[in-house]
């Protein structure tokens, strides 16, 4: 089924080419069929290649989806027009009366600061608060998962002393209904400065689901399963972790060639081990969503209230 998005969203256009199709509003309007709402909350600086990564993935369901971009106010945008933030995106104060069926918190670049320094914290714990009442399930990618395992669990960032940077295994330790699919041990794309002490983990608030040992812990999910916390990327592109690594070299940081991922000295090959498992999570995810919430989206927060 298709993801309902204005007619000139900018990345419909993009995602038309790849026979991702989304359907107009006015079509929308005419199916009976509940849609999910899906909240994204984008806190990435290219804002549209992460929209397009993000809608690539969950386009992939049988269901309508309609979708929802929210944004910080606390905090000044520098790489996404104004006006592309104006027509497209939400504040917290227009939305925080509503309900979703799920919420997507991503990662962005402030890993090395710690989480209240930052300069839109106050107004990212009003949502991460917010999304315990009041969406079925959240998805919290890299910064956004260490931020989300900080406030809810009291889990504190660990500093590298190098970049983690690369396509690194991971082996499922559990077997859960969201990873349906995977194989045992997967690959998947990571790029940060900081991981969680994992000592602080308490068993009985949340679960390892996927780690390396090398790296650690990479996917956590909470007791209640409310909450998914991915300290990776699936959401990258091919080039994704190019890009990063050349825009690294050209600010003279000491990021090393990520591991795994180039097939030849030139730096130029790169093979793709991780989108199917990206489809499959988000697909997984969907599914999960899809039977758990309410028909009224007005009654996620007494469901909630049930689960805790």
């Amino acid at each position: 089924m298709p993801i309902k998005l204005p007619n000139d969203f900018p990345a419909k256009s993009i995602l038309e080419k790849e026979d991702i199709f989304a359907i107009e509003e006015k079509r929308a309007k005419q199916q009976d069929i509940r849609p999910l709402r899906l909240l994204l909350l984008n806190l990435m600086p290219n804002k549209i290649d992460t929209e397009i990564q993000l809608l690539r993935l969950i386009s992939q369901s049988p269901l309508q989806i309609d979708v929802d971009f929210l944004k910080l106010v606390s905090h000044t945008h520098k790489n996404t027009s104004p006006n592309h933030l104006s027509k497209f995106y939400l504040s917290f104060a227009e939305i925080k009366n509503q309900c979703y069926d799920g919420l997507i918190i991503t990662g962005a670049p402030v890993e090395t600061l710690p989480f209240e320094e930052v300069d839109y914290w106050q107004e990212l714990v009003q949502v991460m608060d917010w999304s315990q009442t009041n969406t079925t399930s959240v998805i919290h990618i890299c910064w956004g998962a260490q931020a989300g395992l900080y406030h809810h669990h009291g889990i504190e960032k660990v500093q590298y002393d190098q970049k983690l940077f690369g396509i690194y295994p991971q082996r499922l330790n559990i077997s859960h209904r969201l990873f349906r699919g995977f194989d045992d041990v997967f690959m998947g794309p990571q790029s940060r400065y900081t991981g969680i002490n994992e000592s602080q983990i308490k068993e009985e608030q949340l679960r390892i689901v996927a780690a390396d040992e090398t790296i650690g812990a990479t996917i956590l999910i909470s007791a209640d399963d409310h909450d998914i916390f991915l300290l990776g990327h699936f959401e990258y592109d091919t080039d994704s972790l190019k890009r990063e690594y050349l825009r690294d070299q050209e600010r003279g940081l000491d990021t090393q060639i990520p591991v795994n991922y180039f097939e030849d000295a030139a730096l130029s090959k790169v093979t793709n081990c991780w989108r199917g498992n990206a489809h499959l999570l988000y697909h997984n995810w969907l599914n999960d969503v899809y039977q758990m919430t309410p028909y009224h989206l007005a009654d996620i927060p007494k469901m909630r209230a049930q689960q805790a």
